[in-house]
């Protein structure tokens, strides 16, 4: 899909211009008004946070030692906020108060004073300055969820003084939300705000309207963001998560208390677990497209074992753009769509066509994914279309990203039209034809991928070639270059076993061979984005062909034990 083009580019460009203008004058009335902030008498809920804890970490902490996003910060008695932070994504983390849960784990006084004393800190250092990474929309809408969530540990043993400023804070960072909702850029973003925003009137004394205006703003973005098939607009398989991990508590507070739910809140929960249990591989984790990154089992755990949906997992997620294949123990999750517009590319991934498949509890062919806590310049390479399995022409990647620093890094252009045809053969064979566009412009071709997993799962087929737009084969000056890239988990072996093969062997024993008939298969040095310990040395198999000599490739994947 070419996202700017023509009068796309002009809205486009207008369209940021509105968005800093709403957001400058939002801020400028804030400050202007932030006498008017009133401490409410009292905090009623706290909702629960089912996010993971660790002791380990909160001893770290209040030893002065903060490890966020994979640093570690000594703080030798200092406040972090009057040091150099390792990170942007450290510092993030750090402002966003999520770590504090952590404290809970110790159910000690000692625990509580730390906590209080940190957010002391960053009351007296960020509290009144409306600036920097401590005030961008994510950071605000997370440390107030957190801040609400973990109140309990907050304010045990707290005075009078502290209560009243915590609060009083707590209801500024909620105005500052409600100003700044509408110049957010992401669509998530936007989301977490209208959550943190829903819970702060049911966690203080609010007007009925009050409580009602904010479910209605709620519902208008699960109505906007969740599809019809239960995926998120970005396209991405964490998002789900992300989301049901602060929507769970959010609908439990809401039948706590008794205030009428949001009209979309549980039928929303409802259509988001199916996507979700669609993107799992066979040993947990989850598919790695669209800006997904390493998934901890028990994080998602933590938001399964709410679900109380039933039935098989779907087949094709036809609205969010992506197909399932599964047989006997094997797992393929293809990329069938794109990014749908202007605001989503900004995450998306050139991805399309890829897949990803695992067998038992191994992955074995991933994408890169994107990293967790790596700066800008690591998740802009992951966006590209070599960091997926996919094929792509001259290096180049299928859809290319905007050099623009005013609209920032959406997608310039990609594919119009991807389409998709499934059906299953005489002998129990899941077919599933697909091409796209996303090279018609700048090589005036077409991609088409062919995959064929066999009725057991012992056989994945897949047949990749070129054509013109009108269907004709590329003749002999074609000029461009095709690599078939095949990214292996990190946790996967390769041995070359032949000139056209490649042996993956997978620590449990399992092992399949990688087979291209006719071509070399080359085995080459990769990297991984998406471990949960960070960026990580990988491997990954490379089939490169000329489309002037061959316009297709068939290679296959076969089980050995």
């Amino acid at each position: 899909m070419k996202i700017l083009a023509g009068g796309q580019l002009y809205r486009a460009y207008l369209s940021e211009a509105r968005r800093r203008v709403h957001r400058s004058v939002a801020l400028t009335r804030l400050r202007l008004f932030r006498a008017s902030v009133r401490a409410p008498e009292r905090l009623i809920v706290a909702p629960t946070d089912l996010r993971p804890i660790d002791a380990f970490v909160a001893e770290e902490i209040l030893e002065g030692r903060f490890p966020l996003a994979g640093r570690v910060l000594d703080t030798n008695g200092t406040s972090p906020f009057f040091l150099e932070l390792p990170s942007r994504p450290f510092a993030m983390r750090l402002h966003a108060f999520s770590w504090i849960r952590h404290l809970r784990a110790l159910r000690s006084p000692e625990a509580s004073a730390a906590a209080r004393t940190i957010v002391n800190q960053w009351l007296s250092t960020h509290g009144r300055v409306i600036d920097g990474i401590a005030w961008e929309p994510e950071t605000v809408a997370s440390r107030l969820i957190a801040w609400l969530s973990h109140s309990p540990v907050l304010l045990n043993g707290a005075d009078t003084v502290f209560y009243r400023r915590f609060s009083r804070s707590l209801v500024y960072q909620g105005r500052y939300l409600e100003r700044l909702c509408g110049s957010a850029i992401e669509p998530e973003t936007r989301f977490r705000i209208r959550i943190a925003l829903a819970m702060l009137t049911l966690a203080v004394p609010s007007r009925a309207g009050q409580i009602r205006k904010a479910a209605a703003r709620l519902d208008q973005e699960i109505e906007a963001q969740i599809l019809a098939d239960g995926g998120h607009v970005s396209r991405n398989p964490r998002a789900a998560l992300d989301l049901l991990l602060d929507l769970l508590p959010l609908r439990q507070t809401y039948m706590n208390l008794g205030h009428d739910m949001p009209q979309r809140l549980i039928s929303g929960i409802d259509r988001m677990y199916p996507a979700l249990r669609f993107f799992r591989h066979q040993g947990g984790d989850l598919a790695l497209f669209n800006g997904a990154t390493a998934t901890l089992a028990n994080e998602l755990m933590a938001v399964l074992r709410y679900d109380e949906t039933s039935g098989q997992t779907f087949k094709a997620l036809p609205h969010m753009g992506y197909q399932r294949m599964a047989s006997g123990q094997t797992v393929v999750i293809v990329d069938s769509g794109m990014a749908q517009d202007l605001e989503t590319s900004r995450t998306a991934h050139a991805g399309t066509l890829s897949f990803e498949m695992s067998a038992g509890k191994n992955r074995f062919i991933v994408n890169a994914g994107s990293p967790r806590f790596a700066g800008n310049h690591y998740r802009q390479m992951a966006r590209a279309s070599a960091a997926h399995s996919t094929v792509i022409l001259n290096e180049t990647s299928s859809s290319r990203l905007s050099q623009s620093s005013y609209l920032g890094p959406v997608m310039a252009e990609g594919p119009k039209h991807v389409t998709v045809r499934r059906e299953e053969s005489a002998e129990g064979e899941d077919r599933l034809d697909m091409s796209h566009d996303g090279y018609a412009g700048l090589f005036g071709l077409v991609h088409h991928r062919h995959l064929r997993l066999s009725q057991g799962g012992t056989r994945l087929g897949g047949r990749d070639f070129f054509t013109r737009p009108g269907g004709e084969t590329p003749g002999a000056g074609e000029t461009a270059t095709a690599i078939a890239r095949f990214h292996v988990h990190p946790a996967i072996d390769l041995i070359q076993a032949g000139r056209d093969s490649v042996l993956l062997k997978a620590p449990d024993g399992e092992s399949w061979l990688f087979s291209v008939d006719g071509h070399e298969a080359v085995i080459s040095e990769d990297i991984f984005f998406a471990d949960a310990s960070g960026i990580r040395a990988s491997e990954q198999i490379e089939v490169r062909f000329s489309l002037a000599e061959h316009a297709e490739i068939d290679w296959q994947f076969i089980r050995q034990r």
